[in-house]
């Protein structure tokens, strides 16, 4: 299926305001409600709208602090990377987990309370990943811009 104007500025709205009511959205994009709920239903089934979610104030959460960790595997066997990719999935703490072509193979986003909660985290989780060789973690001294939204 090709987007077309209509179903982007429904994909814009939708990104930023996930709440809104179909009459709202309706009105925004100046489209009746039942053409903006039938459009909004296929795009769900055609999976460009993966999910609803709520975003959750880190820091509130009682996890202010944004480590990226930098991994480096012993090796680049398909069964290693499969097992790494297992087991990081299951970390509470890691957000996202990339993996990078460059000197790192992994790149992961991690949350943490402070630098303790972090040295727990790297004892109990990281350092145990499977094929690990290296680390190298970066600890954001603030958040200058976040979104979720992908442009469209």
């Amino acid at each position: 299926m090709e987007l077309d104007s209509i179903d982007r500025r429904i994909l814009a709205v939708l990104q930023r305001t996930g709440r809104i009511s179909n009459s709202d959205l309706s009105e925004k994009i100046n489209l009746s409600p039942s053409a903006c709920h039938r459009r909004v239903q296929r795009l769900e089934a055609e999976g460009y709208i993966r999910d609803y979610v709520a975003l959750l104030d880190a820091r509130k959460m009682g996890c202010p602090s944004t480590i990226f960790v930098e991994i480096t595997l012993s090796g680049q066997a398909d069964e290693l990377l499969d097992a790494f990719e297992r087991e990081v999935a299951l970390i509470p703490d890691v957000l996202e987990c990339h993996l990078m072509a460059g000197t790192a193979d992994y790149i992961l986003k991690v949350v943490a309370a402070d630098t303790e909660d972090f040295a727990r985290i790297h004892r109990q989780y990281l350092s145990r990943l499977p094929g690990v060789q290296g680390m190298q973690s970066s600890f954001a001294l603030r958040t200058v811009f976040k979104t979720t939204a992908l442009p469209v």
